[in-house]
């Protein structure tokens, strides 16, 4: 395809955290970008009937008039980008990107994956990122009772956080810390009313391997946590010894299942001891493994290697040469649903040089 790949992006989060509203303004608003709107259709907040007066049941894509097009699923999503992609090469439809939001309480990995498993979907779009949406008055409950909302944390990119104007300063502290637990690496931003500016929603490139490094700052800074100025060894990078951010007890009574950690060693893998290992890890445990990434230190290269994964995909590219004088560090965020840490970290530990 000349005219290069179209960036899709997921949206998901929890009933009444603003996805609708934030999908209301990008197919209302007159922000200049063409924009297709993927909706599954089995959501409670449907926002066709609002917006889409003409729905007869047999259109399938309607366009608007900023210029967006808003299309819902009634087959599966791969039908849907399939269709979208060949009318855009055929020129019926102008879009430059698509949004998919996933349904309240769906797990967005599936989704994901979708991108990358399908050739013909792989060679007409590009996953930019996962968003999540989560709603600030009813997320603790959420969190607490339903594994696909830790789900939805583990697997963004970008976290917004709704309604924070509806509970107290300290409520809000207490989530922020508990999704910086589950997910270290997404950044976390309070919005209103789904009032995002278009701008921060895309070209995230949350999946891009070889984007800039400097897009993914709270991964790489030295500190997951971006709170603390100290750095974490990965025996303790969750336990927060020195951190003067876990004096209230109202922290620590969450044990979620969706959790973080990350390995770092200033030594060189052995490339074919990690990809074993990383291979048998994803035989086993790939369901439970939500998103990993890292930036790696293989012996005999003089580049960096930068890894992702979602489930059982993983994939790795070549990233910038390590400069002259720049630590030779290699770091991964590993985050999913009650991995065996242990097992983890001794494991890749033996697979350095």
């Amino acid at each position: 395809m000349s005219q290069g790949l179209i960036p899709a992006t997921i949206l998901t989060g929890f009933l009444g955290s603003g996805k609708t509203t934030l999908l209301k303004r990008v197919l209302s608003e007159q922000h200049g970008k063409k924009i297709a709107v993927i909706e599954n259709e089995f959501g409670e907040e449907n926002i066709d009937n609002e917006i889409l007066v003409d729905d007869t049941g047999n259109e399938q894509i309607l366009q608007l008039s900023n210029g967006c097009v808003c299309c819902t699923i009634r087959e599966d999503l791969r039908s849907t980008l399939t269709t979208l992609a060949e009318k855009k090469r055929k020129g019926e439809l102008d879009f430059e990107r698509v949004v998919i939001e996933t349904t309240g309480l769906a797990d967005p990995g599936p989704v994901a994956q979708t991108f990358f498993m399908d050739d013909q979907i792989a060679e007409s779009y590009l996953l930019d990122s996962i968003l999540t949406l989560v709603d600030a008055k009813h997320a603790e409950g959420q969190l607490d009772a339903r594994q696909e909302a830790r789900r939805q944390i583990g697997f963004a990119d970008q976290i917004f956080i709704s309604k924070t104007d509806l509970v107290d300063e300290a409520a809000v502290d207490a989530l922020v810390h508990r999704i910086k637990h589950m997910n270290p690496r997404a950044p976390q931003r309070k919005v209103h009313f789904g009032e995002v500016p278009i701008a921060e929603v895309f070209d995230l490139r949350g999946f891009n391997l070889n984007a800039k490094l400097e897009i993914d700052p709270e991964f790489l800074s030295d500190d997951a946590h971006a709170h603390h100025d100290h750095d974490h060894a990965h025996e303790h990078d969750h336990d927060h010894e020195h951190g003067e951010h876990c004096d209230h007890p109202h922290h620590h009574h969450h044990d979620d299942d969706v959790k973080s950690f990350v390995f770092r060693s200033d030594k060189a893998f052995n490339p074919a001891k990690l990809e074993d290992f990383l291979g048998a890890i994803v035989q086993v445990y790939g369901p439970k493994m939500l998103r990993y990434k890292g930036v790696l230190n293989m012996k005999g290269s003089d580049r960096k290697v930068i890894f992702q994964g979602v489930h059982q995909l993983m994939g790795s590219d070549l990233g910038p040469k390590w400069t002259p004088g720049e630590k030779k560090q290699s770091k991964m965020v590993f985050i999913g649903i009650d991995l065996p840490r242990d097992i983890l970290l001794q494991g890749l530990e033996q697979c350095l040089v």
